[in-house]
């Protein structure tokens, strides 16, 4: 889902990126009000350093085209959508000056949509769920927030010029909600053992 640089024309790319500072610095703001801050960054850091990992895999996929996890529902539901963020943005920023995954310009735009999008809709509709049933609750919330994202995605796209909705509609909506299945399926198994081996990160205020 990482935009490269180039694709948006800079005009937009400013928008999005003045639009991610913003947001950024609410968060960091909050962040900062945090009665557990110091657990939060070992979190944060360690979920950072996860993401960076594990997106940077490419696994191979019966669609031709190699899958990269976006983990950031997971962090999600764990953490909290403003916690989640500030892991996206780091390892936006990581991923692009050494992996090559997206770029600098873009940045901003893949931020709006694999963070803040990502994170509050999974996170939203995980709480709408919780209470009916936890694991459904993972479920479900990792699939809408993931396909929320990629009509972000479709969205920044359009407006840019670069495609249109049929060829988009077509190509990225399937890949995606193929992805958001296994990772819905995936975050279940990842938080019930979480839950079990290290129940405390659980336990932490979602922010």
């Amino acid at each position: 889902m990482h935009l490269p640089d180039g694709i948006v024309p800079l005009n937009q790319a400013i928008i999005y990126w003045i639009l991610t500072l913003i947001i950024i610095s609410i968060f960091l703001y909050k962040f900062s009000k945090d009665e557990n801050k110091e657990k939060r960054i070992i979190s944060i850091a360690i979920f950072s350093v996860f993401t960076i990992t594990v997106t940077s895999l490419s696994i191979p996929s019966p669609l031709g085209v190699p899958i990269h996890f976006f983990l950031i529902p997971l962090i999600a539901i764990m953490l909290g959508p403003n916690s989640s963020n500030i892991v996206s943005f780091l390892s936006l920023i990581m991923q692009s000056l050494m992996l090559n995954m997206g770029g600098i310009t873009i940045l901003g735009a893949n931020f709006l949509v694999m963070g803040f999008i990502l994170s509050f809709v999974t996170y939203g509709f995980y709480k709408l769920f919780e209470d009916i049933n936890k694991k459904v609750a993972i479920f479900a919330s990792t699939i809408i927030g993931i396909m929320a994202a990629t009509f972000g995605q479709v969205a920044i796209l359009i407006i840019s010029g670069a495609m249109n909705f049929d060829v988009l509609l077509a190509t990225l909506v399937p890949f995606y909600l193929f992805i958001s299945i296994i990772e819905g399926f995936a975050n279940i198994i990842i938080i019930t053992a979480i839950k079990k081996i290290k129940p405390e990160i659980m336990e932490i205020n979602k922010i």
